[in-house]
């Protein structure tokens, strides 16, 4: 298979972790006889300092001839607080990326690893089997609704809109998903206050009809975040839209222990973005101690997203050897840690079939060669 994927390195550990990622999937080319070409363009801080643009033309067009995009990370806290900046949000460049490329559905795996269980502020107890999926709407609703605010900035609104097509586009992969699972799905929303959770709640029954074998839950998003932490295993498939998705999936994130170990794919009609949910962690920036695995499994989505499951599958499996085998970085192991670079290394011999059957841990710590 030949496949061109866009990559946005983006900012702070975001070139580090993605080239991590590009590591291991020249490995799984070469293990199954697949040729993947990279087309890099530029987003976020780093475009801004370089074009004054967020999101340069070029890096839509390179996105748009390409089968799939992986992105780092965008952010830089230059622009967070300097009131003189001309533009002051890296961030918008992802936001109207989205937007572009019609990128409507953010799925998030929330998966758990039992030698991690004691970095979770969860107890072990409410941490078995734990394995659920957040499907979040990522182009309309209050990000992108009309925004207002009066001359002497003490009257502000922000408009939050749906449309039926929007719910529509968004509910069919979140139910088809949860068809392939425990063919549960709970639909979090406010519809006790908001119109805009009543239409949602109206489209889903509409819809429901047509995925018989689907048992759908309701829950409004305040009972919904205490459950995530009550009793996180009950969930299988989280439906919701915007502004509730990006907040309960970050929640969420802290259950595995570290939000660098989790992925997320951003689905479009035509085209897909991969990327690990943490953000740019500046001050980890060139010093090669990020966590390289949520780009990596995010990785992994996009060879799920290519229909080459037996080698996502195989970049999950080594992901968890690391893990198992405590070759984890500074985050979830502050002292005997391992670099980001290394961490890749290991996936990627892993992939190739290179690691043996014990390691020498002193020359991976110094990173040379795996095999004793």
């Amino acid at each position: 298979m030949n496949k061109n994927i866009a990559v946005i390195f983006g900012d702070g550990i975001g070139p580090e972790v993605t080239q991590q990622s590009i590591k291991v999937l020249d490995a799984v080319a070469e293990q199954f006889g697949h040729e993947f070409s990279y087309n890099y363009c530029i987003m976020g801080a780093v475009a801004i300092d370089k074009t004054g643009d967020p999101l340069p033309g070029k890096t839509i067009d390179v996105c748009r001839a390409s089968d799939a995009v992986l992105f780092g990370a965008i952010g830089h806290p230059k622009y967070d607080n300097d009131p003189s900046a001309k533009v002051r949000r890296p961030e918008q460049g992802l936001l109207r990326l989205r937007k572009t490329l019609q990128l409507f559905a953010n799925i998030r795996p929330i998966t758990t690893y039992q030698s991690l269980h004691n970095l979770s502020p969860l107890k072990n107890k409410n941490l078995e089997n734990v394995d659920f999926i957040i499907f979040r709407e990522l182009t309309g609703g209050i990000y992108f609704g009309n925004k207002q605010v009066n001359e002497d900035h003490t009257w502000a609104s922000d408009d939050c809109a749906y449309t039926k097509e929007e719910i529509e586009r968004i509910a069919h992969p979140a139910f088809q998903s949860a068809q392939k699972r425990k063919k549960k799905l709970t639909l979090v929303d406010k519809a006790n206050v908001l119109e805009t959770s009543r239409l949602w709640r109206k489209v889903i029954q509409d819809i429901a009809s047509k995925y018989r074998n689907v048992e759908v839950n309701y829950m409004f998003v305040d009972n919904a975040v205490m459950q995530i932490i009550l009793n996180p295993k009950q969930f299988d498939v989280i439906l919701t839209d915007n502004l509730f998705g990006d907040i309960i999936s970050d929640e969420a994130s802290v259950i595995a222990g570290s939000i660098g170990l989790l992925p997320s794919a951003s689905i479009g009609n035509s085209i897909a973005l991969f990327e690990p949910i943490h953000g740019s962690y500046p001050q980890a920036a060139g010093k090669d101690i990020a966590n390289p695995l949520g780009s990596i499994l995010s990785a992994a989505m996009m060879l799920d997203y290519f229909n080459l499951s037996e080698e996502a599958d195989l970049v999950r499996k080594a992901v968890e050897w690391t893990i198992i085998h405590a070759m984890v970085s500074k985050d979830i192991d502050p002292i005997n840690f391992y670099f980001t670079s290394t961490i890749g290394d290991l996936i990627s011999d892993y992939i190739g079939g290179r690691i043996p059957g014990s390691i020498n841990k002193g020359n991976v710590e110094l990173r040379k060669s795996t095999i004793i």
